[in-house]
């Protein structure tokens, strides 16, 4: 550390005797009152490896004409602010400006401008360790900016950059004395994407060179295209090993219209020449504002084969009276003699250069440096409390309160308004939108304004490779309507189309990639791009059928009512005592109560409607099924069993065999209904898969709620028919047996045509169907049991006597004993 210490203290004494020294005049250096500082990288030198340290002669590097333009501005709007009566009056303003011709060996002169009259002390007090200089204009790219940048910040030199635009550079935690008359990367990223956007471009390459300056721009813009439907196809890095061949090669085979150039000046200019080498054609290129009003390549031979370029560039303002200066200037000799200067970063070797060449170079960045140097003089005049007359230059002034000053500052220069934002951006300034035309020129055809946010293209002026037509450059074409993208790769850019099915819509401005499904309440066609209301259906009361249905439930009242009026009157007949006696009223009042299902068919469907529908017809046909198959269980056992097992029989009689069988099915069937309706009950339910456009309301049913009582049903009709079928050779005017088995013949068939009908048929018509197989079921007792006993009863009574019927049976005896 002591040794360090000792360097420095060294290096500050040299520096202070060099100091001391007589200058000759240069362009390089002015004394005044308050001296400004400038870094101009006028220079730039070739990386060669060194095994030692070796000094770099900034004079012997390749010249860079834009930035010599750029330092002469400096020089100029030095001088016109001196020459000024309002700004800084009877106070001269100074420069010392040196040249940034590499990252490396530039240190000597940026640590001559940080030092004072004294040594250099990098412990002291900022107030005891003044710099000569009160702010300084550059440097101009965003390597360079941030090579220096700390050495000004801990003393809080104001730096005004007029190039660099390293989004970082805000960040007033790391760099609280920067500002900046250019905009950052992120703004010229966004007008690049609303240029691609403007076209519709979507397929794009991003190269940019191998620095802070490239490597910002690539990460705004890979930020910037993350929402939008932009894609970045291709990617690279350029520096002094990249391949173009390679690069242009694998551009060409992704199908690539659109590159993006994000690079200094010199980067740029190597890299479209060789494009043109290489013979690269049909594309659009888009240049940065470092290179878009280039000379240069303007004037490239070949340029036209490479395709369109447009570009974003610095507004080109004309700067009053520097026409004038710049004609003065290069008739006055300077020292050019590096061994008479202080640095060989302050020595020029553009003597040789014409007035005409100097304003004939790439006016880019005219005035951001005549703004810069402006804004420091607006805040060192306000620093010094200057008036109409005079300033008071009774007080030292610090670094520190022009940095305060310059954050305030709030003048109009050349029609624009000079503001910063609190974290030292600028809040004026526009970029211009240009085409490189047949003429050899940069036309201006659009702008981008940012305070207020404005934009404009004019399309119409640009002369496409592509003769007329605006280029295209996409992975995929777009989808036809009602197409959903379907991603083929991992760039959202290349797809496939695939419809959007029945049922679901394709909504491209919420997200073109997905089929959204419609509501439940809605139906959509394939390829649709909305949803339309699905049309509801249930059967009403008013239908036709209904209205047919419910008559013939009525009527089913009526006669069931009718027939145990006629049955009751001849109650002790042998035909009714033979058709079951008393249990024929129990069957008829369990018809009629089966038959309150049929009306809770139609209408709206609800959850009392769907329990009705089921609920009595279930529970009361399993009494009629449990009647008959008790009947039917009696004619067998009195003509086939009884004879064989009387005790059996005496048994039977005695406990009332035939009311217990029927009690136990009613309370079972009661049990397993009541259970399944608490547990999973039957509910409205809205059909949609049955069509695409309707829904229909029907009874959802729990399967295995509902297998239990159909289960039990079907168990009373299978024991029905088994003992029914045994007594098919009664006597043939006394066979209930027979008379059963086709009644049930009859129900199952009702319902095999109704299981058919509903795995076949879906609509709302199935209901009406449903209700119909209810009414049918109950009218197959009613007329092919019922019905023939009233017949013998009313037109043939001769058959209902007692007599008739012994001989019957005494007939059937006899058959049964031969």
């Amino acid at each position: 550390m002591k040794h360090f210490l000792a360097s420095l203290s060294l290096l500050g004494a040299f520096l202070h005797s060099l100091a001391q020294r007589a200058v000759p005049a240069s362009e390089f250096l002015l004394e005044g009152d308050y001296v400004l500082g400038g870094i101009f990288d006028i220079h730039r030198s070739v990386t060669v490896y060194h095994d030692r340290p070796k000094a770099i002669n900034c004079s012997s590097q390749p010249f860079i004409l834009p930035s010599y333009r750029r330092f002469q501005l400096m020089r100029f709007s030095v001088e016109e602010i001196n020459n000024s009566t309002d700004l800084l009056p009877n106070v001269s303003l100074g420069y010392e400006i040196f040249d940034h011709c590499s990252e490396v060996h530039n240190f000597p002169g940026i640590l001559k401008l940080l030092s004072a009259d004294s040594l250099i002390q990098p412990w002291a007090e900022p107030h005891k360790n003044l710099s000569k200089v009160k702010a300084v204009v550059g440097p101009f790219s965003s390597t360079d900016t941030l090579t220096v940048a700390s050495l000004f910040m801990m003393d809080l030199i104001p730096m005004v950059s007029y190039g660099a635009a390293f989004s970082a550079l805000k960040e007033k935690e790391i760099f609280p004395s920067f500002l900046r008359t250019v905009h950052s990367n992120n703004n010229m990223i966004e007008v690049i994407v609303t240029i691609l956007q403007h076209f519709n471009w979507r397929w794009v390459a991003f190269l940019n060179s191998d620095d802070s300056f490239g490597e910002d721009g690539w990460d705004m813009f890979i930020r910037r295209i993350k929402d939008t439907e932009i894609c970045l196809a291709y990617t690279k890095r350029l520096n002094d090993k990249t391949d173009n061949y390679q690069m242009f090669k694998q551009i060409d085979s992704q199908r690539i219209g659109i590159i993006i150039v994000f690079a200094p000046e010199l980067g740029a200019e190597a890299l479209i020449e060789s494009a043109i080498e290489l013979n690269v054609t049909n594309k659009v290129w888009i240049a940065v504002d470092t290179w878009s009003l280039n000379k240069k390549l303007l004037k490239e031979k070949g340029i036209k084969q490479i395709g369109t370029v447009l570009g974003v560039s610095q507004p080109v303002v004309t700067i009053p009276g520097f026409s004038e200066f710049i004609h003065h200037s290069k008739s006055q000799t300077h020292c050019e003699n590096a061994g008479q200067n202080v640095f060989c970063n302050q020595v020029c070797n553009c003597r040789s250069l014409t007035p005409e060449e100097i304003l004939n170079m790439d006016p880019s960045y005219n005035f951001p440096v005549y703004s810069a140097v402006y804004a420091i003089a607006h805040a060192l005049h306000n620093t010094l409390q200057c008036g109409t007359d005079t300033c008071n230059g009774n007080f030292t002034v610090f670094p520190y309160m022009v940095l305060a000053e310059l954050k305030k500052s709030n003048f109009t220069l050349l029609n624009q308004r000079i503001q910063f934002d609190e974290k030292g951006e600028p809040m004026f300034g526009s970029y211009s939108i240009v085409f490189w035309n047949h003429s050899g020129e940069a036309e201006e055809i659009g702008f981008y304004r940012f305070h207020p946010s404005d934009h404009f293209i004019n399309s119409s002026s640009i002369h496409w490779y592509t003769k007329g037509e605006v280029p295209t450059s996409i992975c995929s074409k777009e989808c036809a309507v009602g197409f959903a993208k379907i991603s083929n790769g991992i760039h959202k850019c290349c797809f496939n189309c695939e419809i959007c099915p029945n049922g679901t819509y394709l909504n491209i401005t919420e997200d073109p990639y997905e089929c959204i499904n419609c509501k439940d309440t809605e139906w959509s066609a394939a390829g649709s791009t909305s949803c339309n209301l699905r049309e509801l259906e249930f059967v009403p009361f008013t239908d036709i059928g209904a209205i047919l249905i419910m008559v013939g439930a009525w009527a089913l009242v009526v006669l069931t009512v009718a027939m145990s009026v006629l049955f009751a009157i001849n109650y002790n007949t042998p035909v009714v005592r033979s058709a079951g006696g008393p249990m024929c009223f129990l069957i008829f009042g369990c018809l009629c109560l089966s038959n309150v299902s049929v009306f809770f068919y139609f209408g709206k469907p609800t959850a009392s409607s769907c329990v009705m529908r089921l609920f009595p017809f279930i529970m009361f046909y399993t009494v009629c099924l449990a009647c008959f198959v008790v009947r039917s269980f009696q004619i067998v056992f009195i003509f086939k069993i009884a004879a064989k097992f009387p005790k059996l029989h005496s048994v039977w009689i005695k406990y009332h065999g035939q009311w217990l069988f029927i009690t136990l099915a009613f309370v079972t069937q009661a049990l397993l209904l009541l259970f399944g309706n608490m547990f999973a009950p039957p509910k409205p339910h809205n059909e949609t898969s049955w069509y695409p456009d309707k829904t229909i309301i029907v009874c959802e049913m729990n399967i295995k709620a509902s297998l239990g009582p159909a289960l039990l049903l079907v168990s009373l009709c299978f024991l029905c028919f088994i003992f029914s079928y045994m007594g098919k050779d009664l006597p043939k005017n006394y066979n209930e047996a027979k008379s059963i088995t086709f009644c049930l013949l009859l129900l199952i068939l009702t319902w095999i045509i109704f299981a058919t009908g509903f795995l076949l048929y879906k609509s709302k018509d199935i209901q009406t169907l449903n209700a119909l197989a209810i009414l049918s079921s109950l009218y197959s007792f009613l007329l092919w049991y019922f019905m023939p006993k009233c017949y013998i009863i009313i037109f043939q009574s001769h058959r209902n006597t007692q007599e008739y019927f012994q001989g019957l049976i005494q007939n059937y005896t006899k058959t049964i004993s031969n």
